[in-house]
């Protein structure tokens, strides 16, 4: 049976990855910090047709809560054959506009325990000569934008990295890189998306099934819808003052 650990895996887009590994009859490891909702999610995806579910609380912003997911993915008597780095926040205001340890937490979830959880993941899918690595990133990496952009600019290049040092095991690795999709992510940063225009939201599902498709096609970068594409398309060619201009007029955070 294929097993799939997947971070942040209650709400968005890693609830979208539980259920299609579900409905694949995947077991599943689920780490999220809620309790109550990794229970609930755990019946919901048993009767999806999952195989066996099991539940994993961690806060992955402290010392604690890495280790405790560390050691289930280096475990060798239950290995996991997929790893969805998905857990992350964002916050809603400026830089200077909230206590510095919001944005130590943030890299935290989005930059440390991403690097925790693929090294502790990665020698034991190198060793069964199979395995994938799917870090949810953000186009948002592609413009400059506070800690947040920053963190899935590393969130990307590190995906880049990794898949070509593993290149030839067996191992693929990904970096997903969604623009606006209606998850709740958005209300918890309290960012207002009012004058968002409807083109540029996605839905969590065609988000996976698009990583899905990119990772059997050996990408190490996925952007999964054609208008983001082109947008992460023109942010390369633009020059980089232009694009610095014009983040920083914008009043909202992707």
């Amino acid at each position: 049976m294929t097993t799939a650990l997947i971070t942040g895996a209650t709400a968005g887009i890693g609830a979208a990855f539980a259920r299609r590994f579900a409905a694949a009859r995947y077991d599943l490891v689920l780490v999220a910090r809620n309790s109550e909702r990794l229970e609930s999610a755990a019946t919901e995806l048993s009767l999806l047709g999952a195989g066996k579910v099991e539940v994993l609380p961690a806060d992955l912003a402290t010392v604690d809560g890495r280790a405790l997911v560390e050691d289930r993915l280096a475990d060798p008597l239950r290995g996991v054959d997929v790893l969805v780095n998905n857990a992350g926040f964002g916050q809603g205001s400026a830089f200077l506009s909230h206590p510095v340890e919001d944005e130590e937490a943030m890299l935290d979830v989005m930059v440390r325990a991403v690097l925790r959880l693929t090294r502790a993941a990665l020698p034991g899918m190198i060793e069964r000569g199979k395995g994938a690595i799917i870090n949810v990133s953000s186009v948002a990496g592609f413009v400059p934008r506070g800690t947040y952009s920053s963190a899935k600019a590393w969130v990307t290049n590190f995906s880049e990295s990794i898949a070509a040092e593993v290149h030839g095991t067996g191992v693929r690795v990904v970096a997903v890189c969604p623009g606006f999709t209606h998850t709740e992510f958005h209300e918890r940063a309290d960012i207002d998306t009012a004058d968002v225009p409807g083109w540029m939201w996605l839905q969590a599902d065609e988000i996976v099934e698009g990583a899905l498709r990119d990772l059997r096609r050996g990408l190490a970068v996925s952007v999964p819808s054609m208008q983001y594409k082109a947008i992460t398309a023109v942010a390369k060619l633009v020059p980089r003052n232009l694009v610095t201009k014009v983040s920083r007029g914008m009043s909202k955070r992707w």
